[in-house]
């Protein structure tokens, strides 16, 4: 069965119930603070706890007429509480409600995406030990270069995706404040500890200074940790990629019996999830810079920012945990062909092994640039076809003049390229 989403948490957490709770959950809050605070009558609050429910509908037909939707939401809000319900949202500004809100759920969602950065990072690290001394072929600029192993391709990962996570848990601490200072942010209406008692009881910090809202370079650094995020998924996506080249054969997603991979072409078995994660990464980096866009609002504030949040965070927050959900399957069911490393590594009788020959030869030869030019040639020969690398260096009356054949055997060696495998590890993974 095709999977058509959504993962239930996240949509659960941005929909239209999940958003209205949110700001109940700060009226209701307030209200308990303001009651603390002898500003409104505790009776009113209790009141408030236990009448405060909406529906749906309801704001949506007084939405209709008022055309204000905080409004209509404390209109709907108020028919349940009753006279009570004058201390309803009592000295706050719309922007205090859904600034504080939005921080909670932005903390929220930040708390799900950790859950699966934990859960990718658990695969990686069970791959890279797996096929920590796996000889594989390192590649620059798309071209062979020399031995590695796959081991060291997944540690590389695991320390890309934990700065990833260290990243988005800093931005989700700088993004997790909230704001109950009015509709200039001098607190006019109420004093700070209001605003202090209501933070720490849902878990936030108190801005330490805010306008009509929130400053949106805050938002910006989570929208762009996320992209940050996505953009590492499609730099590892897009290795699995390239190694699933037929050509190359290295490692591929994992093909169900029943998948099909073309509608014309039977012989497919194409990177599907690997390509989806990449298209991915490409529309949260588009989402990062429109956040940026909303830093620059005029004096106070503006309402510039409103239409584009109600989009591109949630957008960013649920494409991020659902590539991170798809990005665990493909490691989950990753295909690793070890056969396939080790005969790329002798592609063309061990071209990869050139710099060992080359650093060999060059003292007994006494000029580097001499030794690199016996060696060079008879890589390139090798690589046009002339011949076996390993067989053609044995050959060449230059190159035997100074090395033996068992000289040269040792610069053909897998093991001098993974002795420090160990130390990288340990490095990576803290021992």
């Amino acid at each position: 069965m095709i999977e058509r989403y959504t993962l239930p948490e996240m949509a659960t957490l941005w929909s239209e119930q999940s958003k209205f709770e949110s700001w109940l959950e700060v009226e209701v809050e307030a209200a308990h603070a303001m009651a603390e605070a002898k500003i409104i009558p505790l009776k009113a609050y209790q009141t408030i706890k236990r009448k405060a429910k909406f529906d749906i509908k309801r704001i949506d037909e007084v939405e209709a007429e008022v055309n204000h939707d905080v409004i209509a939401f404390l209109t709907a809000v108020s028919e349940h509480v009753g006279e009570d319900a004058k201390y309803l949202h009592f000295g706050l500004t719309s922007s205090d409600v859904v600034d504080t809100a939005l921080a909670l759920r932005m903390k929220r969602s930040a708390e799900i995406i950790d859950k699966k950065i934990v859960a990718a990072l658990k695969e990686i690290k069970r791959l890279a030990f797996k096929h920590k001394d796996t000889p594989c072929i390192g590649r620059t600029h798309g071209v062979l270069a020399e031995p590695t192993t796959a081991g060291l391709k997944f540690a590389l990962w695991y320390s890309d995706l934990t700065r990833c996570r260290d990243r988005f848990t800093r931005a989700a601490d700088t993004m997790a404040v909230g704001k109950l200072s009015g509709a200039v942010g001098n607190f006019a209406n109420l004093d700070p500890k209001i605003e202090r008692a209501v933070c720490k009881r849902l878990g936030l910090k108190p801005a330490p200074i805010s306008t009509q809202v929130l400053q949106r370079d805050r938002h910006a650094e989570f929208v762009t940790a996320l992209a940050l995020l996505a953009s590492s998924l499609e730099k590892f996506t897009t290795e699995i990629r390239n190694l699933q080249r037929p050509e190359i054969g290295e490692m591929s997603e994992g093909f169900a019996k029943t998948q099909k991979g073309s509608s014309a072409m039977p012989h497919k078995r194409n990177p599907i999830t690997c390509e989806r994660i990449s298209g991915i990464a490409r529309l949260v980096r588009g989402y990062s810079l429109t956040a940026m866009e909303n830093i620059a609002l005029w004096h106070e504030r503006d309402i510039t920012h409103s239409s584009v949040e109600r989009v591109i965070i949630p957008d960013a927050t649920t494409i991020v945990d659902y590539a991170l959900h798809k990005f665990i399957g493909v490691l989950k069911d990753l295909v690793v062909n070890e056969q396939k490393m080790m005969r790329n590594i002798y592609f063309g009788g061990g071209l990869v092994f050139s710099q060992k020959l080359l650093l060999k030869l060059a003292g007994p030869v006494g000029s580097r640039d001499k030794a690199y030019r016996m060696v060079q040639r008879n890589a390139l020969a090798a690589a046009e076809g002339h011949g076996l690398f390993n067989e053609l260096v044995k050959k060449d009356k230059d190159i035997r003049q100074h090395l033996s054949v068992a000289e040269i055997d040792t610069c053909f060696d897998l093991k001098q390229y993974t002795r420090n495998v160990p130390k990288i590890f340990k490095r990576v993974f803290k021992g």
